[in-house]
């Protein structure tokens, strides 16, 4: 029996070489995203839905790890002298638990606020500027606090709107000095 010689090169099986398929265009495929419509490629921003989603989402992680770290701390400060190891990692995990999904479920909520204001702001301004979004922390923020009376509303509303002008500048600024 002759063995094949070790310095052929064996070609791989290719599964498309029948179809008149190239292979580069099959697999490479474009990284940017792809519209419909021309008018949706100008667009800039993610749809109503795609933000309701993100701040829904941001929010409730936000606030289940900082609900987490609160109910953590406190688990730690609620340690008695005889309790056993067992009995310490049973309240760290049951403290943390309960205050992150707590806290996550508030921040959730104030996310899908922001989200539904911001889009029906933006709906009937027609525009897409820096006041559509602190228009929508101040209705959000006195929203939130509305069913405590109209001080706290009144408030609520204005550190949400401080907040999210804050916000909006950190992102500009970072946008403009931090090469990304």
């Amino acid at each position: 029996m002759s063995d094949p010689e070790p310095n052929t090169r064996t070609r791989t099986y290719n599964p498309y070489k029948d179809l008149d398929v190239p292979i580069k265009t099959l697999y490479h495929r474009p990284t940017s995203p792809e519209f419909l419509f021309v008018e949706e490629a100008g667009r800039k921003r993610r749809s109503w839905g795609e933000n309701l989603t993100f701040y829904t989402g941001c929010g409730y992680f936000a606030g289940a790890l900082g609900g987490a770290v609160a109910g953590l701390a406190d688990a730690v400060r609620a340690f008695e002298s005889g309790d056993t190891a067992k009995i310490r990692i049973n309240r760290l995990l049951n403290a943390s638990g309960h205050s992150g999904r707590a806290w996550g479920n508030r921040v959730g909520i104030l996310g899908l606020m922001y989200a539904g204001m911001e889009s029906g702001i933006e709906a009937v301004r027609d525009a897409d500027d820096v006041w559509n979004s602190v228009a929508a922390g101040l209705a959000t923020g006195a929203l939130y606090r509305a069913a405590r009376g109209v001080r706290s509303a009144a408030v609520a509303g204005a550190v949400g709107g401080v907040l999210v002008g804050v916000a909006v500048a950190g992102k500009q600024a970072l946008k403009r000095y931090v090469p990304i």
